[in-house]
């Protein structure tokens, strides 16, 4: 392997991806490395949803998040057109520059056989839909949105594999140790001991990679502001109860504040028809859900996580480790992920399997241990989406039944976030950090934005 890069970039998720796609496009002269811990989209098969395990058996690395397309590649591919979620590029760069990158990140996907389809929340039926949600108090946030399907979204991210493969270097089970300031450039240690340097590095860890990527940061000196920790749980329900919602936006981003904390609970990540899933961070498992847009692999309930957004301020610095103890009190309640019934839980008794049998909701992530939440969440993140899961009630009639079901816990890890010039550049020059796991974004989208944005800066460089 080549000892002396041009561009070293950490991370083969969609920041890194779509980093690696610009500088390919822009700079052909320049020598381009992909490190990630994971493996190459043709090898990455998580033992659960292959079905030969039923609960998470500790991968040391998670093919679920870690390897060529990163967290994004099983998810069901929302793809979001906006800047009002989905991350924080507009503190840095003009709105009407984050939405071209976001098109232009659409253009390539497109090209690699992404569908034309969209969802508006401008259509009639969307602002009809709108309109009565604020009657409850909800707040449908407007975006267009497509969605890509689990399955489709593989087959493009294994289109680009195929495409840059033959243009940038890749080296997976790659993992790196340490980041070191080196003359004008940056020295990377490897977990088997290679260094590899570089004149100019983009730093794109994903989610999996945010809590080492901070301790990097810290040890270059780079200062950190603390950024928010989302925790709460992913809602399963019939998928008739939200499908006049889900017909109409599809995506639908809800978001409440509590009246009993003034707390913001939002929706996320809406899988009509979809499953849910289990995830590895770091040795601890969470959930998550998937859709596929193909009617065979569908179920019959939809899924949605509840966040509850959790921004900490001095002396607290440690969001993720907060974030991670949360989420490993349902791991050692339950041994994994913890389900429960709604109505268990408002009546204040734990799920037991004989009680989850008699559930007409029936759950489709089958390795999920019948418990108690209020043994793991925080009482406050409990309290907001019990009053979420009533106000939503309101608007799809069914969503507070008895048999709902609550899957915990989900969290949502962002990196401390660094000061960062409007090209995404570091105080140390030549250091970019983009993406979900560098704290920046929080989504398909503007995580490939990010990553286009880095690129062209150091294109545009000697």
């Amino acid at each position: 392997m080549k000892k002396q890069w041009d561009v070293i970039i950490i991370g083969a998720g969609e920041a890194g991806i779509y980093a690696a796609w610009e500088l390919a496009a822009l700079r052909r002269d320049l020598s381009v490395l992909v490190l990630d811990q994971g493996r190459d989209i043709y090898h990455r098969a998580c033992p659960i949803v292959a079905g030969k395990v039923k609960s998470c058996v500790q991968c040391p690395v998670c093919d679920t998040m870690c390897g060529f397309g990163g967290a994004g590649a099983f998810s069901d591919g929302k793809f979001n057109f906006t800047t009002a979620f989905g991350g924080w590029l507009t503190d840095f760069l003009p709105q009407k520059e984050v939405m071209e990158l976001i098109d232009y990140v659409d253009a390539i996907n497109v090209a690699h056989g992404a569908t034309t389809e969209v969802f508006s929340t401008n259509s009639p039926a969307a602002k009809a839909l709108e309109k009565k949600a604020l009657g409850f108090d909800l707040h449908l946030l407007s975006a267009k949105v497509k969605h890509l399907g689990t399955e489709n979204n593989l087959n493009i991210l294994k289109a680009l594999y195929e495409d840059l493969k033959e243009r940038v270097t890749f080296a997976f089970g790659a993992a790196v140790e340490t980041i070191a300031k080196e003359g004008d450039g940056y020295a990377l240690t490897l977990a088997g001991g290679e260094t590899e340097t570089c004149r100019y590095l983009i730093g794109a860890p994903g989610r999996s990679g945010a809590e080492w990527f901070s301790k990097q940061c810290k040890t270059l000196g780079l200062e950190l502001l603390n950024n928010q920790v989302d925790i709460g749980v992913r809602v399963e329900l019939p998928a008739a109860v939200f499908s006049h919602i889900t017909d109409v936006v599809y995506e639908s981003k809800l978001v409440y504040r509590t009246q009993q904390y003034g707390d913001s609970v939002r929706t996320f990540c809406m899988n009509p028809y979809g499953h849910v899933v289990t995830e590895n961070v770091e040795g601890i498992n969470t959930v998550n859900g998937h859709s596929y847009s193909d009617p065979a692999l569908q179920s019959d309930n939809t899924n949605f996580a509840l966040l509850v957004s959790n921004r900490f301020t001095q002396p607290f610095d440690e969001p993720y480790r907060y974030g991670k103890h949360v989420a490993s009190l349902s791991n050692m309640l339950a041994g994994g992920v913890l389900v429960q019934r709604f109505g268990d839980l408002i009546n204040g008794r734990r799920t037991n399997e004989h009680r989850l049998s008699k559930s007409f909701t029936r759950p489709t992530l089958t390795a999920a241990i019948p418990g108690d939440l209020s043994l793991a969440l925080p009482k406050r993140q409990l309290d907001d989406i019990v009053e979420m899961i009533y106000a939503l009630d309101k608007l799809a009639p069914g969503t507070a039944n008895y048999d709902t079901l609550l899957y915990g816990a989900e969290v949502k890890f962002y990196s401390s976030r660094l000061q960062l010039s409007a090209e995404l550049e570091t105080k140390l020059p030549g250091f970019f950090a983009v993406g979900d796991g560098a704290g920046v974004t929080r989504g398909l989208a503007q995580a490939g934005a990010s990553g286009v944005k880095a690129a062209r800066a150091i294109a545009g460089r000697k």
